[in-house]
């Protein structure tokens, strides 16, 4: 058994509001801010799966009611986590993967919470991190995956600019490494060479970090075919501006060349 040793660990402040005690090997783990009905209408359809992995919530600080405990409660979710203070998703990721690994999940799986993803592919998932994988990255471009009004621009710079950047990064070819559709492994998130309990990792520069590092350290990894879904017309992000997209492509590129290492 993997030991914790969290003396070390840079967590953000947040709330912990449980509706129930756990009940699985793994949780499902959804960093969410302000989705709306997508998130409601997402929990509701993730409802049955949650005798497979319990559901905690990673909320960056939802004002638009969406994450209403009563609503959270009816539909099965295990526990609402809170943020309190500045943080994105990276904060989001430390606060929420914290709180998992010291409940004794021996594995979780993360999931955006804008209704993207079709979440059938839960039980994928946990067959993966049952059979031994660390990281398992979802992939709407390989075969079985299933990419739904992608937009044009965007897969281009998935496939020739983002996943190049950080398969080159990881020494491992990757096909949707923007996809936040993930599984990591206790073993994988407790390494004293990954370290991802610190405060450098903010915004985006977790979740690019990690889909780097668990090759270069060896550890088991793969992709699975997931479905992928964008809505027609106008397209849902929480990168907007040149700036903001130069900022996500710097950290790429930081993230691959090491920058985060420990």
């Amino acid at each position: 058994m993997t030991s914790i040793n969290n003396k070390d660990w840079e967590l953000p402040n947040f709330d912990i509001i449980e509706f129930g005690p756990k009940k699985t090997k793994y949780c499902v783990g959804i960093p969410v801010i302000n989705e709306g009905e997508k998130f409601k209408k997402q929990i509701i359809e993730m409802k049955k799966y949650s005798h497979l992995a319990d559901i905690v919530i990673f909320d960056g600080g939802s004002t638009d009611g969406s994450t209403n405990q009563g609503f959270l409660k009816k539909n099965s979710a295990r526990t609402l986590l809170m943020l309190k203070g500045f943080g994105k998703q990276g904060t989001q990721l430390r606060m929420g993967l914290s709180y998992a690994i010291k409940q004794g999940y021996e594995g979780v799986i993360t999931v955006d919470g804008n209704g993207k993803d079709d979440v059938k592919a839960i039980p994928q998932f946990i067959k993966s991190l049952d059979d031994g994988f660390d990281y398992t990255q979802g992939s709407r471009f390989i075969k079985g995956g299933k990419a739904i009004h992608t937009p044009l621009i965007r897969f281009f710079a998935i496939r020739f600019v983002h996943a190049p950047i950080i398969s080159l990064g990881a020494k491992h070819w990757y096909t949707d490494t923007t996809n936040g559709f993930r599984a990591y492994s206790k073993k994988y998130l407790l390494s004293p060479n990954v370290k991802p309990f610190r405060n450098i990792f903010v915004k985006y520069e977790l979740y690019l970090y990690l889909s780097i590092r668990a090759n270069r350290l060896g550890f088991k990894t793969k992709e699975i075919p997931v479905t992928r879904g964008y809505p027609k017309g106008t397209v849902p992000t929480k990168i907007h501006g040149l700036k903001s997209y130069f900022d996500f492509l710097s950290t790429t590129i930081k993230t691959a060349l090491g920058y985060y290492n420990p």
